[in-house]
């Protein structure tokens, strides 16, 4: 095994960890935020990929293409909603049920099961030929790392007003928070629509990062969501009590999960493990707090008798 083959991976390691972060930060808003682990994400990963690919092929700048596809993830994210809220399916199932329709609308889109696009003849935003021997402004990993920031911004501020503070509210106590006269059917659908639309723009970052987009692409997206959420809370949830530090330390372990998954590969592992890896990861992860409250209260309640 050579240690130079690992170093020269970890710069896509983190391009990719730092894109697949604005994935967990939508995936933190429904997981988190709302209390409800939204599947919906598997399928508008690749919607946003698929919208943003097939408008660049149709000629639309690389900013009108990311746009659409994020308004296509809102979309795709108030169907979930209404699911839930006017049909009264609950969250799982209306997300699994949209996820299901989302992949024959996927392919309605691309016209077929994957679709390429080239760098040399399209003006792409990112790209994995854009990490080394590019001029700095260019570069993927400086680019999305400021759009990281600049979405966290403007999460940290709308959840500061007093519509933020009342979608906070939904997901804290819900019976509650109608008891406040907040209308915590809208702040659901709220909730679900900027959370997709973040997975949809994640989708057309990455399909334009790898060059193309596949039908495929969002499979077990939810659980490198949930991965990426609970590494980062588990490292420096002690660290980052402050919710615009909260979502930092969401992409921070996005990026440790790809560092992980990098590691992995140069061992030699079977990369056909590497989904049982992953949700191994997150089983332990999410078992962790409920070791802590069950068995360890418990022998530091016997050491003090």
């Amino acid at each position: 095994m050579n240690i130079m083959s690992l170093i020269n991976a970890l710069p896509g390691a983190v391009a990719q960890g730092l894109i697949w972060g604005i994935m967990a930060i939508g995936v933190y808003i429904t997981f988190r935020i709302l209390d409800i682990a939204d599947l919906t994400v598997d399928g508008t990963l690749c919607t946003g990929g698929a919208v943003c690919i097939m408008m660049l092929q149709s000629g639309q700048n690389v900013w009108v293409s990311m746009a659409v596809a994020l308004a296509a993830g809102m979309l795709a994210g108030m169907v979930t909603g209404l699911l839930h809220t006017f049909m009264g399916i609950p969250a799982i199932l209306a997300g699994i049920l949209t996820q299901l329709g989302l992949y024959s609308v996927n392919l309605k889109i691309m016209g077929k099961a994957n679709q390429a696009i080239n760098v040399d003849k399209f003006d792409l935003l990112v790209s994995l030929r854009y990490i080394k021997g590019v001029p700095f402004y260019k570069n993927t990993i400086l680019i999305v790392a400021l759009a990281i920031v600049f979405l966290i911004l403007i999460l940290y501020w709308f959840f500061g007003t007093e519509l933020g503070c009342s979608l906070r509210a939904t997901g804290c106590n819900d019976q509650m928070a109608r008891a406040q006269g907040i209308n915590t059917d809208f702040n659901r659908v709220l909730g679900l629509m900027i959370s997709n639309g973040l997975v949809a723009l994640s989708g057309a970052l990455l399909s334009q990062y790898q060059g193309f987009s596949d039908v495929n692409m969002g499979r077990g997206a939810i659980v490198i969501g949930l991965a990426a959420v609970i590494i980062g809370e588990a490292v420096f949830g002690k660290i980052f009590r402050n919710f615009g530090f909260r979502l930092l330390a969401v992409t921070f372990g996005s990026i440790i999960y790809y560092f992980v998954l990098q590691i992995v590969i140069w061992l030699g592992i079977d990369t056909d493990l590497l989904k049982l890896l992953s949700a191994a990861v997150v089983a332990v992860f999410l078992a962790i707090p409920y070791w802590k409250s069950r068995y360890f209260s418990k022998a530091v309640h016997k050491g003090g008798m």
